[in-house]
């Protein structure tokens, strides 16, 4: 049996904290995903590893065990990374990260603050623009790794992968009459209503057009925005009706002043993509920084 590093690692965070939330923010994940790292790491071992007591949650026996061999694993691994990052440069350098403004605004921050403090010798850059931006720049040489929320034309020779799934959600003003409908409603109900949308080239504008096609809606009125935080704040005024991240919203459904529509006929869920050149050469930074992606990817 071979120990999966990162298995153990969030095993070992739990640990330390007694708590599968804090573990979760040291690593930069949510608690879910803490807690099925866990249980997948004890599938593998064969033994349960961690169990609650008076005083919180603490080790079996085995997972004493484990902890103590992690320590003297992740010494060696800290030891290797400082030897190997002299000589590959990531004791300095600069990386640029460009991506789509949804990922670059709500999931590119923590991920961005664990590689600097990981690498501080790094200068970091992010450049946040809708897709066809990003495309772009990339094809230019001017972006080290890209990451995109919407389809890239098959012409530009970027390849993209499968990176992290993101829901997109019809959202309208916690005051409109609407939002009082807690079960589906159909389309007929969202004939009159405004549309917002993003700006030509922006990856969620193409996926929610093509989705509302599908769907046989065509909305008679939209407006034009060039930001998911303004849509978000129009939305909460009853400007009209959009189609979001569920990242975007997340706090002012929180807070009470956008709900979400569920609406039949309209699943919306799109899948983030990781964008690149073909033969590429990769800076070390760079190849640390995907590293750090592939620890976060749900694909």
């Amino acid at each position: 049996m071979s120990l999966n590093l990162h298995l153990l690692r969030t095993f070992d965070a739990v640990v330390k904290h007694s708590s599968f939330s804090r573990a979760g923010h040291e690593l930069g994940v949510g608690q879910p995903a803490v807690s099925r790292a866990v249980r997948e790491f004890e599938a593998q071992i064969g033994a349960p590893l961690l169990e609650r007591g008076p005083s919180g949650i603490r080790p079996t026996e085995a997972g004493q065990v484990l902890v103590k061999q992690a320590r003297v694993i992740f010494a060696a691994e800290k030891l290797a990374e400082k030897e190997v990052a002299a000589i590959t440069g990531l004791c300095s350098g600069t990386l640029h990260v460009g991506a789509s403004t949804t990922i670059a605004t709500y999931f590119l921050p923590q991920l961005l603050s664990v590689f600097q403090k990981k690498y501080p010798g790094i200068d970091l850059r992010l450049t946040s623009a809708n897709t066809l931006a990003i495309v772009e720049q990339l094809s230019n040489g001017q972006l080290d790794v890209a990451l995109a929320e919407g389809p890239v034309d098959a012409s530009t020779g970027i390849c993209a992968t499968c990176w992290l799934d993101d829901y997109l959600v019809m959202c309208i003003s916690a005051s409109h009459p609407l939002a009082s409908i807690k079960t589906s409603i159909g389309l007929d109900h969202l004939a009159d209503e405004i549309f917002i949308t993003r700006e030509p080239g922006s990856g969620t504008r193409d996926i929610v057009s093509l989705a509302l096609s599908r769907a046989g809606l065509l909305p008679r009125n939209t407006m034009e925005v060039a930001s998911n935080e303004v849509i978000a704040q129009l939305v909460a005024a009853r400007v009209g009706l959009a189609v979001l991240s569920s990242a975007v919203i997340a706090d002012m459904v929180a807070s009470g002043r956008i709900s979400v529509l569920q609406v039949r006929g309209l699943p919306f869920k799109r899948v983030l993509t990781r964008l690149t050149v073909p033969n590429q050469r990769l800076s070390p930074a760079a190849h640390a920084f995907n590293k750090l992606l592939d620890l976060h990817s749900t694909t």
